[in-house]
């Protein structure tokens, strides 16, 4: 019972000093401040590589429509082609390839990414960066039932993407 008095004794001399008030308040800033709630680096870095896929799909997206879009003029400026409509899926995203030093002595091999920049923001070295690879397209033209303009396209777009045969299809537009 007596540690009881005297932590009594002991707080209500806190509250009564203008200076033991003040420290009062600044321990108590402090719990407040220990209290809020951190985002962790792995969370961080977590939330970034989350958006960095999605830059990425934005991009792929972005990729897949400007490419269209250009497959499509260039066809309607062939003979017997005319109004068209273009889609075109793609195999995967885009892929970047960064710098390695190889590293080889007589048992082991070792690779090291290379990175740039300051020692705040280092991001690793893209020596080159590929475009994704188309998987297949369809082609909708007024002319697509013409056996010669459907050979016509399927040979730009043959030259053009590098695609099979078997997966590229053209067809009449209504």
């Amino acid at each position: 019972m007596e540690q009881k008095k005297e932590w009594k004794i002991l707080f209500n001399r806190l509250l009564t000093g203008k200076h033991n008030l003040l420290i009062l308040l600044l321990v108590g800033m402090l719990l407040v401040v220990i209290a809020m709630p951190v985002e962790r680096e792995e969370e961080q870095k977590v939330k970034e590589e989350t958006e960095d896929e999605e830059r990425e799909t934005i991009r792929g997206k972005n990729y897949e429509s400007e490419i269209e879009k250009k497959l499509s003029k260039i066809l309607s400026d062939v003979n017997g082609v005319g109004e068209n409509e273009v889609m075109i899926t793609l195999q995967s995203t885009a892929e970047k390839v960064v710098e390695k030093d190889l590293e080889t002595d007589e048992k082991s091999k070792s690779e090291t990414t290379v990175y740039c920049g300051n020692n705040e923001e280092e991001t690793p070295y893209v020596k080159k960066e590929m475009t994704p690879k188309i998987e297949g397209v369809v082609v909708i033209a007024q002319g697509g039932d013409d056996p010669v303009v459907m050979k016509n396209i399927t040979e730009a777009v043959q030259a053009l993407f590098d695609v099979d045969t078997h997966k590229i299809k053209v067809m009449k537009m209504n």
